[in-house]
Protein backbone atom coordinates (compact mmCIF):
# COMPACT_ATOMS: atom_id res chain seq x y z
CA UNK A 1 0.00 0.00 0.00
CA UNK A 2 1.17 3.54 -1.05
CA UNK A 3 1.93 6.29 1.50
CA UNK A 4 1.74 9.65 0.64
CA UNK A 5 2.95 12.87 2.72
CA UNK A 6 0.29 15.16 3.78
CA UNK A 7 0.40 18.92 3.39
CA UNK A 8 -1.73 20.94 4.99
CA UNK A 9 -1.94 24.57 2.27
CA UNK A 10 -2.78 27.85 3.63
CA UNK A 11 -2.76 30.73 1.09
CA UNK A 12 -5.71 33.04 0.21
CA UNK A 13 -4.63 33.81 -3.04
CA UNK A 14 -7.10 31.76 -4.66
CA UNK A 15 -4.43 31.23 -7.97
CA UNK A 16 -1.60 31.02 -5.92
CA UNK A 17 -3.53 28.22 -3.66
CA UNK A 18 -5.02 26.01 -6.58
CA UNK A 19 -1.91 26.11 -8.49
CA UNK A 20 0.01 25.24 -5.57
CA UNK A 21 -2.49 22.25 -4.74
CA UNK A 22 -2.46 21.06 -7.87
CA UNK A 23 1.45 20.64 -8.52
CA UNK A 24 1.38 19.14 -4.86
CA UNK A 25 -1.00 16.54 -6.07
CA UNK A 26 0.82 15.66 -8.89
CA UNK A 27 4.64 15.26 -6.91
CA UNK A 28 2.30 12.54 -4.91
CA UNK A 29 1.54 14.72 -1.91
CA UNK A 30 -1.97 14.10 -0.25
CA UNK A 31 -3.09 18.05 0.01
CA UNK A 32 -5.87 19.80 2.64
CA UNK A 33 -6.05 23.45 0.84
CA UNK A 34 -7.79 26.45 2.82
CA UNK A 35 -8.02 30.05 2.18
CA UNK A 36 -7.22 31.56 5.77
CA UNK A 37 -5.33 30.83 9.12
CA UNK A 38 -8.34 29.94 11.00
CA UNK A 39 -9.28 27.50 8.81
CA UNK A 40 -5.76 26.21 9.00
CA UNK A 41 -6.18 25.68 12.53
CA UNK A 42 -9.37 23.88 12.53
CA UNK A 43 -7.64 21.32 9.64
CA UNK A 44 -4.91 20.77 12.23
CA UNK A 45 -6.43 20.27 14.91
CA UNK A 46 -8.93 17.40 12.64
CA UNK A 47 -5.67 15.60 11.39
CA UNK A 48 -2.41 16.50 12.14
CA UNK A 49 -0.58 16.82 8.62
CA UNK A 50 3.24 15.69 8.11
CA UNK A 51 4.20 18.78 6.88
CA UNK A 52 2.40 22.64 6.57
CA UNK A 53 2.85 25.24 3.95
CA UNK A 54 1.56 28.77 5.44
CA UNK A 55 1.25 32.46 3.48
CA UNK A 56 2.25 34.53 6.15
CA UNK A 57 -0.33 37.37 4.81
CA UNK A 58 -3.62 36.20 5.57
CA UNK A 59 -6.46 38.37 6.26
CA UNK A 60 -8.16 37.77 10.20
CA UNK A 61 -4.96 35.03 11.48
CA UNK A 62 -2.07 35.60 9.64
CA UNK A 63 0.61 32.82 8.84
CA UNK A 64 2.66 33.88 11.52
CA UNK A 65 -0.32 33.79 14.18
CA UNK A 66 -1.16 30.22 13.40
CA UNK A 67 2.34 29.28 13.73
CA UNK A 68 2.96 30.95 17.22
CA UNK A 69 -0.60 28.61 18.11
CA UNK A 70 0.34 25.58 16.89
CA UNK A 71 4.45 26.12 18.66
CA UNK A 72 2.28 27.11 22.28
CA UNK A 73 -0.07 24.18 21.65
CA UNK A 74 3.47 21.81 21.72
CA UNK A 75 2.77 20.76 18.01
CA UNK A 76 6.14 20.49 16.47
CA UNK A 77 4.69 19.75 12.74
CA UNK A 78 7.44 21.40 10.10
CA UNK A 79 5.80 24.72 9.04
CA UNK A 80 7.41 26.17 6.11
CA UNK A 81 6.28 29.92 5.28
CA UNK A 82 5.73 31.68 2.17
CA UNK A 83 6.02 35.62 2.16
CA UNK A 84 6.34 38.28 -0.56
CA UNK A 85 8.36 40.02 2.76
CA UNK A 86 12.17 39.33 2.28
CA UNK A 87 13.39 41.79 4.77
CA UNK A 88 15.89 40.25 7.13
CA UNK A 89 13.72 41.32 9.98
CA UNK A 90 10.61 39.92 8.29
CA UNK A 91 12.31 36.58 8.17
CA UNK A 92 13.10 36.60 11.59
CA UNK A 93 9.90 37.53 12.63
CA UNK A 94 8.95 34.15 10.95
CA UNK A 95 11.61 32.11 12.71
CA UNK A 96 10.72 33.72 16.01
CA UNK A 97 6.98 32.61 15.91
CA UNK A 98 8.46 29.17 14.91
CA UNK A 99 8.92 28.94 11.96
CA UNK A 100 11.53 25.93 10.34
CA UNK A 101 11.79 27.14 6.51
CA UNK A 102 10.85 30.17 4.42
CA UNK A 103 9.94 30.57 0.51
CA UNK A 104 9.77 34.42 -0.87
CA UNK A 105 7.61 35.46 -3.51
CA UNK A 106 7.73 34.88 -5.87
CA UNK A 107 8.98 31.19 -6.20
CA UNK A 108 9.90 28.29 -7.71
CA UNK A 109 7.89 25.62 -7.54
CA UNK A 110 10.72 23.17 -7.40
CA UNK A 111 12.03 24.93 -4.75
CA UNK A 112 9.11 24.22 -2.55
CA UNK A 113 9.35 20.50 -3.20
CA UNK A 114 12.96 20.56 -2.29
CA UNK A 115 12.21 22.68 0.82
CA UNK A 116 9.29 20.36 1.96
CA UNK A 117 11.36 17.41 1.19
CA UNK A 118 14.34 18.53 3.50
CA UNK A 119 11.47 19.28 6.15
CA UNK A 120 10.17 16.07 5.88
CA UNK A 121 13.55 14.41 6.03
CA UNK A 122 14.79 15.94 9.09
CA UNK A 123 11.31 15.15 10.88
CA UNK A 124 12.37 11.41 10.46
CA UNK A 125 13.78 9.66 13.34
CA UNK A 126 16.42 7.75 12.00
CA UNK A 127 19.60 10.48 12.77
CA UNK A 128 22.19 11.43 10.05
CA UNK A 129 26.17 10.50 10.32
CA UNK A 130 28.56 11.99 12.97
CA UNK A 131 31.83 12.92 13.19
CA UNK A 132 32.10 13.42 16.63
CA UNK A 133 31.06 10.76 18.96
CA UNK A 134 28.04 11.17 21.33
CA UNK A 135 28.66 11.36 25.54
CA UNK A 136 27.73 8.42 27.48
CA UNK A 137 24.81 9.58 27.95
CA UNK A 138 23.60 10.50 24.49
CA UNK A 139 24.41 13.99 24.56
CA UNK A 140 27.03 16.04 22.50
CA UNK A 141 29.22 18.68 24.41
CA UNK A 142 31.31 21.35 23.15
CA UNK A 143 32.24 24.15 25.65
CA UNK A 144 29.56 24.61 28.19
CA UNK A 145 27.25 23.74 25.13
CA UNK A 146 25.24 20.43 25.40
CA UNK A 147 23.13 19.25 22.94
CA UNK A 148 20.54 16.02 23.69
CA UNK A 149 19.28 14.57 19.99
CA UNK A 150 17.00 11.73 21.16
CA UNK A 151 15.33 14.58 23.16
CA UNK A 152 15.79 17.45 20.69
CA UNK A 153 16.89 19.90 23.61
CA UNK A 154 20.02 21.92 23.89
CA UNK A 155 21.57 23.56 26.99
CA UNK A 156 23.96 26.99 26.98
CA UNK A 157 25.70 27.39 30.54
CA UNK A 158 23.00 25.40 32.25
CA UNK A 159 20.16 27.47 30.65
CA UNK A 160 17.91 25.24 28.13
CA UNK A 161 17.78 26.94 24.77
CA UNK A 162 14.40 27.27 22.71
CA UNK A 163 15.31 26.28 18.96
CA UNK A 164 13.32 25.63 16.07
CA UNK A 165 13.45 22.33 14.85
CA UNK A 166 15.94 24.06 11.68
CA UNK A 167 17.84 25.94 14.27
CA UNK A 168 18.28 22.76 16.30
CA UNK A 169 19.54 20.77 12.97
CA UNK A 170 21.75 23.20 12.39
CA UNK A 171 23.49 23.62 15.76
CA UNK A 172 23.60 20.25 15.93
CA UNK A 173 25.71 20.07 12.56
CA UNK A 174 27.98 22.87 13.89
CA UNK A 175 28.47 20.89 17.10
CA UNK A 176 28.96 17.22 15.86
CA UNK A 177 31.46 18.29 13.65
CA UNK A 178 33.15 20.77 16.56
CA UNK A 179 36.39 22.18 15.29
CA UNK A 180 35.72 21.63 11.16
CA UNK A 181 34.88 24.44 9.15
CA UNK A 182 31.90 23.40 7.14
CA UNK A 183 31.25 25.40 3.79
CA UNK A 184 28.22 26.62 2.81
CA UNK A 185 27.57 23.89 0.09
CA UNK A 186 27.72 21.08 2.89
CA UNK A 187 25.62 22.71 5.39
CA UNK A 188 23.00 23.39 2.33
CA UNK A 189 23.40 19.83 1.52
CA UNK A 190 22.94 18.63 4.69
CA UNK A 191 20.16 20.75 6.31
CA UNK A 192 18.57 21.75 3.44
CA UNK A 193 19.06 18.63 0.93
CA UNK A 194 19.42 21.30 -1.77
CA UNK A 195 22.21 24.38 -2.43
CA UNK A 196 20.19 27.68 -2.47
CA UNK A 197 23.16 28.84 -4.94
CA UNK A 198 25.89 31.99 -3.83
CA UNK A 199 23.22 34.56 -3.58
CA UNK A 200 20.67 32.63 -1.34
CA UNK A 201 20.64 34.69 1.99
CA UNK A 202 18.77 31.49 3.95
CA UNK A 203 21.85 30.39 5.68
CA UNK A 204 23.32 33.69 6.91
CA UNK A 205 19.74 34.68 8.52
CA UNK A 206 19.67 31.28 10.30
CA UNK A 207 23.22 31.49 11.57
CA UNK A 208 22.50 35.09 12.59
CA UNK A 209 19.43 33.86 14.68
CA UNK A 210 21.14 30.99 16.29
CA UNK A 211 24.11 33.12 17.69
CA UNK A 212 21.21 35.37 18.88
CA UNK A 213 20.00 32.63 21.36
CA UNK A 214 23.55 30.75 21.46
CA UNK A 215 25.58 33.33 21.87
CA UNK A 216 24.14 35.50 24.26
CA UNK A 217 25.67 38.44 25.99
CA UNK A 218 28.41 37.47 28.84
CA UNK A 219 28.99 34.35 27.00
CA UNK A 220 32.11 33.15 25.25
CA UNK A 221 30.88 33.35 21.53
CA UNK A 222 31.32 29.64 20.13
CA UNK A 223 29.89 30.20 16.47
CA UNK A 224 32.34 31.57 14.00
CA UNK A 225 32.25 32.88 10.92
CA UNK A 226 35.28 31.52 8.41
CA UNK A 227 35.23 34.43 5.30
CA UNK A 228 34.96 33.37 2.27
CA UNK A 229 34.65 29.71 3.86
CA UNK A 230 31.65 29.10 5.84
CA UNK A 231 31.08 28.56 9.41
CA UNK A 232 32.40 26.26 12.61
CA UNK A 233 31.62 25.54 16.09
CA UNK A 234 34.37 25.65 18.37
CA UNK A 235 35.87 27.78 21.51
CA UNK A 236 37.49 30.90 20.87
Amino acid sequence: MTTYNTVLLAEDDRAIRHALERALSLEGYRVTAVPDGIEALAAVHRERPDVIVLDVMMPGLDGLQVCRVLRAEGDRTPILMLTARVETADRIEGLDAGADDYVAKPFEVDEVFARLRALLRRAAPAPGPAQEEPGPDGTTQVADLRLDPSARRVWRAGTELELTRTEFDLLELLARNSGIVLDHATIYDRIWGYDFGPGSKNLAVYIGYLRRKVDQPGLVPLIHTVRGVGYTLREA
